[in-house]
């Protein structure tokens, strides 16, 4: 790991078995935690989802869906609402967008984390979870491509491995690690951030 490199944000796309995937590492986020956490699950269309209220209970940090227009805060963890597409814009805050699904998917990890790359750069973790399509490979590649760090979880421990495959197929990644190895690692980023510009 970079230990000159600053996370300002912390991008995570999931689907199928990523519910249980996200908790695990929410409930493992130190306070404080200096990035912000954007959340991108696979949802069905039109479904009103508890899962802010059912993460609020498992992270350490505030929860709540993300908002257009709104400015992306450290130390707060957003998620995607369902049936939109979330960005980010170059000045950091979220868009949401009724475009088309993309990859049958809306909303889509791929335009989350490219629009999240442009947005931070080198300042970017993008992480991939568990998953049964390949949404998210591009979007990794791109943040690889503009520096961004890039984790994808082991996929032999992955719920269904096909987006985690996909992901290290396309882009490779930085790490690959088991939910465990992922959930220390988050930790040790962020005390280098604490020691660094704490």
């Amino acid at each position: 790991m970079d230990g000159n490199r600053r996370i300002e944000a912390v991008v995570i796309g999931a689907s199928a078995g990523g519910v249980e995937a996200v908790c695990t590492l929410l409930a493992a986020l130190p306070v404080p935690f200096g990035p912000a956490v954007v959340i991108l699950l696979h949802l069905l269309p039109g479904r009103h989802t508890a899962l802010p209220q059912l993460f609020s209970r498992y992270a350490p940090l505030p929860v709540k869906e993300a908002e257009d227009k709104e400015h992306i805060e450290g130390g707060r963890v957003y998620l995607a609402p369902p049936d939109y597409h979330l960005l980010v814009e170059p000045e950091k805050c979220f868009a949401l967008s009724a475009d088309e699904p993309h990859h049958f998917s809306r909303p889509s990890i791929d335009l989350l984390f490219e629009s999240a790359a442009y947005a931070y750069r080198d300042n970017l973790l993008a992480i991939v979870l568990t998953g049964a399509s390949s949404d998210g490979a591009a979007g990794l590649q791109a943040v690889r491509g503009l520096h961004g760090m890039a984790w994808v979880q082991d996929p032999t421990e992955a719920n269904v491995s096909v987006m985690p495959d996909a992901a290290l197929a396309l882009a490779g990644a930085d790490r690959v690690l088991s939910l465990k190895d992922m959930s220390d690692a988050l930790n040790q980023l962020n005390q280098l951030d604490q020691q660094n510009y704490g």
